[in-house]
């Protein structure tokens, strides 16, 4: 099994870019590294859902499994595979299938809310926060959510304000503090990319 070298943990709000700061990295590190979403790990919301938009509030820590996340990580940072649930955001259901993923030099871990849990924080060897404007996320998880999780405008829009937003402004903004890197709208991309190049070769 490969030596984990790196476990590097891109938070940063809904829409923020922290998924695309991720595969750049993935695309350049290539075999030598693996991507984990925190997306992957939601607890099975389908017995509450009511409607798009409505009562489940998917953005709170409370509705992501992150004990099961860290322990993945430690398994990995071990030098052992663990099987990575599949959340199927249709049905809000975390289905049988799982992913297995094998240790890789370097992992990236992305999410939300994972600077907000010291269980994941303690398992990061490095720390990015992706600041991004609220419009611009706003806008990037009205496409997303319409075009790959079969939402509705009105729902995505209703929860970004009622959920999306107020969590982000009690969990999200403030686990910057713990980043040992901020990547702000003003940066340039290729700039800080390279930065973090050089810093896990």
């Amino acid at each position: 099994m490969e030596r984990v070298e790196h476990i590097v943990g891109i938070a940063g709000g809904s829409g923020s870019g922290k998924t695309y700061l991720a595969r750049a990295l993935s695309d350049h590190f290539k075999d030598d590294c693996c991507i984990i979403s925190q997306d992957s790990y939601y607890i099975d919301q389908s017995d509450k859902f009511d409607h798009d938009g409505g009562a489940v509030n998917f953005d709170h820590p409370s509705a992501i499994d992150f004990n099961l996340l860290a322990s993945h990580l430690e398994d990995l940072s071990a030098c052992k595979e663990v099987q990575v649930p599949i959340y199927d955001f249709a049905t809000h259901k975390r289905l049988k299938e799982t992913i297995l993923q094998r240790p890789k030099r370097i992992i990236l871990v992305d999410g939300i809310l994972i600077f907000s849990q010291k269980v994941c924080v303690d398992c990061f060897s490095m720390k990015i926060f992706v600041e991004t404007s609220e419009e611009l996320r706003f806008q990037r998880r009205l496409r997303r959510d319409v075009e790959e999780r079969g939402r509705t405008p009105d729902g995505v829009r209703a929860q970004f304000f009622s959920q999306v937003k107020p969590m982000h402004d009690q969990f999200v903004e403030p686990s910057k503090v713990v980043a040992d890197y901020v990547l702000k709208e003003s940066d340039l991309f290729s700039d800080f990319l390279e930065k973090i190049i050089k810093k896990l070769t």
